[in-house]
This record gives C-alpha cells, sequence and structure tokens, in this order.
C-alpha cells in the first residue's frame, strides 16, 4: 500500500519539531472535548461549582495511560485494536463490541452535529437545520475527498479552537484560592446526583472511540513515514516511536483536561454563583453565560462548540469505520482514495448520515446522550481489560510487553471505569 508522504513529518527534517511530533494523542485528547463533553462538564461546573474540578485531576493519568496503551498496540503491531481483537480473542466479542461502538458514536455524532447547528444560531441566527446538514457534508468532505497528510493537519490546526475555553477565563473574575482548595478538598455530599455527575464525567473523558482511533491513527502514521516498519519486524525503531507516543498522548490528554478544567470553572463561577444549575446542553450553556459573563464569554464558548464538533466528527466516525474495517478485513487508510476503500469510507457516510438523520426525528437528544454514556460506559470496560491483556501478551507485542509500571495504570484506570459503570447502574435502578 503507498502512501503520499508529507516532508515535514519525516524522520530527521528540520520541520521534525516538537509540534510535527504531535499528531494522534493531541487529535484524540482534543476531540475528548466534543460538544457532549462540552455539556457534561458545564452541567458538572454550573450545578456542584468548584467541588468537581478534582475529578480533573484524577482523570489526566488514567486518560494518559490508557491512551499510551491504545498506541502502543497500533505501533507495536502494526494493526489497530480490532485486527488484534479479530486474531487473539473470540469473534463474538469481537463482534458485540464492535456493534456497541458503532451504536454509540452514530448517536454522540447526532447529537454534536445539532449541538454545532444550534450554535451557529445562536451566533448569526437563521436556519438550525440547514447549518447542521451543511457541518455534517463539509466534515465529510474533509475525511472522504482530502488526502491524509493534509487532512490530519487541518485536524491539528483545529485544536487550537479549545483555547477559546481558556479565554473565557480572562472575561469574568476567577477566586484562584478557592479554586485551588476546592480542587485539593472538595465540599459536597456524596448526593446520588453528586455521585451521577461524576460518572458521567468518567464517562465522557475515558471513551471506546478514543481507544479505536489512537491504535489506527498510529498505524496511519506508520505507513505515512518513509522507511517505518511495525515494532515487531523492526525493534530498533522502538525507542524513539515509544517515547514520541509518550510525549504525544501526554501533551495531548494534558490539553484534553486542561479544557476540560476550565470549562467546568467557567460554569461554575458564572451559572452556579448564579444559580443556575440544571445545563443540559452546550448550547444552554452558552446562552445562559451570555447575560451573566458577557458577549466575549458567549462568543468564545459557542465557537469552541463549533470547533470542537467539526474535530470530534472524523474522529467518531472514523473511529466506527476502523473498528468495522479491521473486524471483517477491509481495506482500510485515509490515506487511500475513496474508490480503493469503499467499504470504509462507506461506514465514515453512513455513521455521519445516520447521525445527521436521528438529530431530524423526535428522539430526545438528552436521552440519546445518556444512553451513549451508558453504552460507552459498559462497552469501554470490557475494551480496557481486552486492551491490558493484548499489551502484556508478547504474541502481539513481541518483545515490546507493557512496563510494570504503565501497566498498573492502565489496569487501575480499568478498575476505576469499571467501579464508575457499577455505580452508574446502581443510580439507575435504585
Amino acid at each position: 500500500m503507498e502512501h503520499d508522504i508529507d516532508p515535514s513529518t519525516a524522520p530527521g527534517s528540520e520541520a521534525d519539531s516538537w509540534f510535527a511530533k504531535l499528531g494522534p494523542g493531541l487529535i484524540t485528547g482534543a476531540a475528548d472535548d466534543d460538544p457532549s463533553g462540552i455539556a457534561t462538564y458545564s452541567q458538572a461546573g454550573a450545578q456542584f461549582g468548584f467541588n468537581m474540578l478534582w475529578t480533573v485531576l484524577l482523570t489526566y493519568p488514567l486518560m494518559v495511560a490508557i491512551q499510551v496503551v491504545s498506541a502502543r498496540i497500533g505501533r507495536v503491531s502494526g494493526h489497530g485494536l480490532a485486527t488484534n481483537l479479530r486474531r487473539h480473542y473470540p469473534r463474538s466479542l469481537l463482534y458485540g463490541t464492535v456493534v456497541l461502538l458503532l451504536v454509540a458514536n452514530t448517536i454522540n455524532i447526532a447529537a454534536d452535529l445539532t449541538a454545532m447547528g444550534a450554535a451557529v444560531n445562536l451566533l448569526v441566527g437563521g436556519p438550525t437545520r440547514a447549518y447542521t446538514v451543511g457541518l455534517g457534508a463539509f466534515s465529510l468532505v474533509l475525511q472522504v475527498f482530502v488526502p491524509y497528510h493534509r487532512y490530519v493537519r487541518v485536524l491539528k490546526w483545529l485544536t487550537l479552537s479549545l483555547f477559546a475555553y481558556v479565554g473565557i477565563v480572562f472575561a469574568v473574575q476567577i477566586p484562584w484560592a478557592t479554586v485551588a482548595l476546592r480542587m485539593v478538598l472538595p465540599q459536597g455530599t456524596w448526593s446520588a446526583g453528586y455521585v451521577t455527575t461524576v460518572v458521567a464525567v468518567f464517562g465522557t473523558t475515558i471513551s471506546p472511540y478514543l481507544f479505536f482511533w489512537q491504535a489506527s491513527q498510529e498505524v496511519e502514521e506508520l505507513h505515512a513515514r518513509d522507511g517505518q516498519e511495525a515494532l515487531t519486524k523492526v525493534p530498533s525503531q522502538g525507542p524513539a516511536n515509544l517515547s514520541r507516543i509518550r510525549m504525544d498522548t501526554s501533551i495531548g490528554m494534558a490539553f484534553s483536561n486542561a479544557i476540560a478544567f476550565f470549562i467546568i470553572l467557567t460554569t461554575a463561577v458564572t451559572l452556579h454563583a448564579h444559580h443556575i444549575t440544571d445545563i443540559q446542553t452546550s448550547t444552554q450553556a452558552a446562552s445562559a453565560l451570555k447575560p451573566i459573563a458577557g458577549n466575549l464569554a458567549f462568543l468564545l464558548f459557542s465557537l469552541g462548540i463549533i470547533g470542537t464538533g467539526l474535530l470530534a466528527l472524523p474522529v467518531l466516525a472514523g473511529s466506527a469505520a476502523y473498528a468495522m474495517a479491521g473486524t471483517f478485513r477491509w481495506k482500510n487508510s485515509l490515506a487511500l482514495e475513496p474508490q480503493l476503500a469503499k467499504r470504509f469510507y462507506g461506514i465514515i457516510v453512513l455513521a455521519t448520515v445516520v447521525g445527521l438523520a436521528l438529530g431530524f426525528t423526535s428522539i430526545d437528544p438528552i436521552k440519546a446522550l445518556f444512553w451513549s454514556a451508558v453504552i460507552n460506559g459498559v462497552t469501554s470496560v470490557p475494551i480496557m481489560v481486552l486492551m491490558m491483556l493484548m499489551a502484556s501478551n508478547p504474541k502481539v507485542m513481541g518483545t515490546f510487553v507493557t512496563p510494570m509500571p504503565l501497566r498498573v495504570l492502565g489496569w487501575l484506570s480499568a478498575c476505576v471505569m469499571a467501579a464508575a459503570v457499577i455505580a452508574m447502574f446502581v443510580f439507575i435502578w435504585v
């Protein structure tokens, strides 16, 4: 399989700077703060103020660990997660996992597109549905018709849209001493609502589609760089690539958690302080900010919704396509022309179009998001367990089995997520 080589990413080139080395980890981390995630973080800040900021401190090391594991699997084996699952585990487990991933991603696409269209409407007025369709079509054109080495640049620059949420703090007054205190010593009763919100934050931060996307993007990077091979075939390339993965993922997840922090902080200091606690969508949060924090905060928040949506849509659709292609042995790569990978691109189109169609139905987007989070939470636990088993399996990883510190953090991440899922079901049924 031949791929266009981007000279700026060739090892040893002058452009091989720290920013040039950032890619799968940065994009994955930024895509985690999609409009659905923004809604969750906004609800956390609006309802519980600064007392939810501690979750960001906990999710960061766990998120780094599990995403590094997924990236290592892709780079070392030269295959995505679905292909490795097909090769080493029962097919029934693979099929069930991929179906759940496809359903959850499609619902998430629907919610994100709806939020993006509503955000444009907030800014300029006009037909929300037309904006939603236009944004969905624009995202599809990028994914299907723009060559991978150019497309990935677009995604990297789109991550800058998340700085909108950093900019908001300059438009409002922040009691930093109180913020620091509540991050370490949160005030709050462990009520059903508080625990459920904690679960929601964990669920929106650690999601299966991020695992599949980053592993597959490492495979894409492998093919896009001249002279690179899977590490099981060329172990000498291991130190440099594994070091890059650690840096890329650590920065990407720091970016993700920092933005989550600023969203919670912004809504805490504005909405919560003014007793506006029932925020269920990202656009609702933007609207509520305007009379309290002013036009600048409203503008930045709304623009952030659109930018993060454009970043998240290809990750959601692409991770579903990679999972399906790996399951059924289809040709798959964003570097391939559409006619050479029709089924792979067909899943990208199908997931986006179905997600778009769901936004035009009577389905309650809030309930859809809730069940998407439930599916993501349930699906993530077995996938994380399987990932940790693969990462420690010499048949998959050769001599690059997971080192003990990363193994401990990875299993801890899986255990925390399992506890979150159990807590979620307890509060659903009790």
